[in-house]
């Protein structure tokens, strides 16, 4: 394995050199530009697209998780409550569907319970089930939406605390990393696995910290915030993450750091966390994050997989989870990478009609054992942000090339299938929850921007952040920190806030220097007739200023850097570290 490892890292020297070459070598016919009159009609396709599958999981799977779009059956994937009517919620509501939107409300609220003996993923629980419910509540209760459900009554928000309190006992680790898995009844099984991956560790805060708003309580923020921060006080000297870590001991079991699997949406969480809740600790870790992330697995236009620890390549491989990363880059206000990387990634998609979910780039084709793409949005998102960015006309062209792949080679009798072989247009019979939550919706919103939008994301009452599942979270001033807040050592400072104050414990105050800065704070066969946030992108950089005055930036920031511990330290000696 070492040899190979050896053989890859000499080749892929030669080969980053010329990795552009991909772009200029895969021969593509362009067509005429999307005009307006054509966006319209790709937006109305891909409303009909979204109610050709969610008819079929209605009719076929409903109330199990997910639908089989071949056999038009349904079968449970998460945890048997609904999955797919749960993440398409909001986008029942971006479509203006308000009957269908009403009617899946008013049934979640009287039918779903989470006191059940499931066993169930702490991150995909979070991102689909909990950021769907809390977006849903956040539409419904609020009359400035246009979707407010005249009898709703808090029924979602109830569930959604319900269920994060079931979740809790998994932060209950030493470094503060969650178990990657729960069960909702008992906690966690004492045979439950102590490694989790970075980004099921730390891509919980945006519905936590919501949760936390809404509800007055801050146990859910303090958990997940304090995961993040157990994180990266654990990066390597160079501000790389590892892709798997021990919850317990702390320790790296994959050194392997990059943009994509297994880490992808904790950069992700960190710029969105500030963008939320205006709390520059998240910022100050994102760009230390992301300036490593660039230095070192950056290949323009392409990102590879380095050892944490040396930034030796490990693997030149380009996976589909790392797409999302030029949406975040627009996000971030860095465009021209962005729009280099973003080629890169399309013409991968362009070579096959989809992107799987490996390409390697030291051979330049299709990863063994990596050949399926199961509907995946991240592509699909970039492009939308691109073009939401720059208005360039090549984006919408690349989303009526993506619905042309989509709707040749994925559409199924009851749905949309993933394709086992993206060499051969195998299909398979799946169809995930997060093609309604995300791929359909990040279309659908690219060509009605096009055509001049009147939606909710870009015409409400809101500027609205995206979490990782799509789901559209309300920057109200319930939600956004307006006021001046200090953030350290994972507590907060505040005075004179009639919200619940945070707790911080006696052995954290002597700490803490003194501050008196204050914390501003029936179905019927549905048919279609027909931003992330819209933040400008921050001319911000550096180091944040003017916060908590005379600390450090570690104090200011409760940055702490742990280092590597022999493998064979106990338990005692990490907790003295």
């Amino acid at each position: 394995m070492e040899g190979g490892r050896v053989w890859i890292q000499i080749r892929s020297v030669f080969v980053l050199a010329s990795l552009c070459s991909l772009i200029v070598t895969v021969t593509v016919t362009f067509a005429d530009s999307v005009t307006r009159e054509e966006a319209k009609q790709l937006r109305d396709e891909v409303g009909e697209m979204f109610y050709h599958a969610f008819n079929g999981y209605m009719e076929h799977a409903f109330p199990l998780d997910e639908l089989k779009p071949l056999s038009c059956t349904g079968h449970d994937t998460l945890g048997g409550y609904a999955l797919t009517l749960i993440d398409s919620l909001d986008t029942l509501a971006l479509l203006g569907d308000r009957e269908r939107f009403a009617a899946s409300v008013e049934w979640i609220g009287k039918n779903l319970r989470f006191d059940v003996n499931k066993t169930v993923s702490v991150f995909e629980t979070t991102i689909r089930i909990l950021g769907g419910l809390i977006s849903a509540h956040l539409i419904a209760s609020d009359y400035a939406t246009g979707m407010r459900v005249p009898l709703y009554d808090n029924q979602l928000l109830n569930l959604a605390e319900d269920l994060a309190r079931r979740l809790l006992p998994a932060f209950d680790t030493p470094t503060g990393i969650p178990f990657g898995s729960v069960n909702l009844l008992h906690g966690v099984d004492k045979h439950e696995s102590k490694i989790t991956s970075t980004a099921g560790g730390g891509t919980l805060t945006l519905e936590f910290g919501v949760l936390s708003r809404l509800t007055n309580d801050p146990i859910f923020e303090q958990v997940t915030k304090n995961a993040v921060l157990g994180l990266w006080a654990r990066r390597s000297k160079l501000n790389l993450v590892g892709a798997h870590i021990n919850v317990f001991t702390g320790e790296w079991t994959q050194k392997d750091a990059g943009i994509g699997t297994s880490i992808d949406s904790f950069y992700e969480y960190l710029l969105k966390a500030y963008l939320l809740f205006g709390d520059e600790e998240y910022l100050y870790i994102f760009q230390e994050a992301y300036a490593a992330a660039m230095h070192y697995l950056y290949h323009d236009p392409w990102y590879v997989e380095v050892n944490m620890d040396s930034a030796a390549i490990v693997w030149p491989l380009f996976n589909s989870l790392q797409a999302f990363w030029p949406g975040l880059q627009v996000l971030a206000g860095d465009i021209n990478p962005a729009i280099s990387t973003h080629a890169a990634f399309l013409s991968v998609w362009r070579r096959y009609g989809f992107t799987p979910e490996g390409f390697n780039l030291a051979t330049l084709s299709v990863q063994h054992g990596q050949k399926s793409y199961p509907l995946r949005p991240e592509l699909i998102e970039s492009t939308y942000w691109l073009y939401k960015a720059t208005r360039d006309p090549r984006y919408l062209d690349a989303g009526r090339d993506m619905v042309a792949s989509l709707q040749y080679g994925t559409r199924c009798p009851c749905g949309y299938c993933h394709i086992s072989d993206v060499e051969h247009h195998k299909q398979e019979d799946h169809m995930e929850s997060f093609f309604l939550a995300e791929t359909v919706k990040y279309l659908w919103l690219l060509f009605d921007l096009a055509v001049g939008p009147d939606n909710l994301v870009e015409n409400g009452p809101y500027k609205y952040i995206f979490s990782t599942e799509g789901h559209l979270l309300p920057t109200t001033p319930q939600i956004s920190l307006v006021r001046e807040h200090c953030l350290y050592l994972g507590a907060y400072c505040r005075s004179g806030d009639s919200r619940q104050t945070y707790f911080v414990s006696e052995a954290d105050k002597y700490k803490q220097e003194s501050n008196n800065s204050r914390f501003y704070g029936s179905w019927t066969k549905a048919t279609y007739t027909s931003d992330y946030s819209t933040f400008e992108p921050s001319a911000d950089s550096g180091l944040i200023k003017g916060f908590c005055p005379g600390l450090n930036h570690g104090q200011k920031f409760g940055i702490l850097y742990v280092h590597p511990t022999d493998e064979h330290h106990d338990y005692e000696t990490i907790q003295q570290k």
